[in-house]
């Protein structure tokens, strides 16, 4: 047996078994430390691929970063309560989660099956991307020349999202209803 397909196993277990954590976590804080579990068996996954640059910024940038963000979010609202239990939940909420979670089952099912290649190879084969300097580099040259703006578009948002949370917390602190 191939020693990367054991690999593969166990990140893709720990991956569906995190993020089956995240969803079923009472609290916030802990599903979201259950999602950097998932994020780490990412990175798992994109070193079994050789994509180590990838892994690497997997967990520099989500597992690191944003992760941080998440947890700050969470904190700075008071957030860290349990959530409502799914037994709590109303039959039309669990029947369209159910409904949903099948037709995409289907959905993926399907295309896995059906045998097409689906994912545009694109212009960059593999000796183009060695004629230009490797993969960090051309990576580098799409990103900040064909989607500079959409770069700093997420960038700004992300501002955004932080300064509405800061203020949001700030009035809730203000009027009392959160410390």
């Amino acid at each position: 047996m191939d020693w990367s397909f054991l690999a593969f196993i166990v990140f893709a277990t720990i991956a569906i078994l995190g993020s089956l954590l995240v969803i079923l976590q009472k609290t916030p804080v802990s599903s979201a430390f259950s999602l950097v579990l998932v994020f780490f068996s990412f990175s798992g996954l994109y070193a079994i691929l050789g994509a180590h640059f990838l892994a690497a910024l997997q967990i520099l940038v989500y597992t690191g970063a944003i992760m941080v963000l998440f947890v700050f979010v969470i904190m700075l609202l008071g957030q860290d309560e349990p959530t409502e239990d799914l037994k709590e939940s109303s039959l039309l909420f669990k029947s369209v989660t159910v409904l949903g979670a099948f037709g995409f089952l289907t959905i993926l099912l399907q295309a896995a099956l059906s045998g097409k290649d689906i994912v545009s190879k694109g212009i960059y084969t593999d000796e183009k991307i060695i004629e230009m300097g490797g993969n960090l580099k051309v990576v580098a040259e799409v990103l900040f020349n064909d989607y500079a703006f959409h770069f700093e578009l997420v960038s700004f948002l992300i501002l955004a999202a932080i300064v509405a949370t800061v203020a949001l917390a700030k009035r809730k602190n203000s009027t009392g209803e959160a410390a």
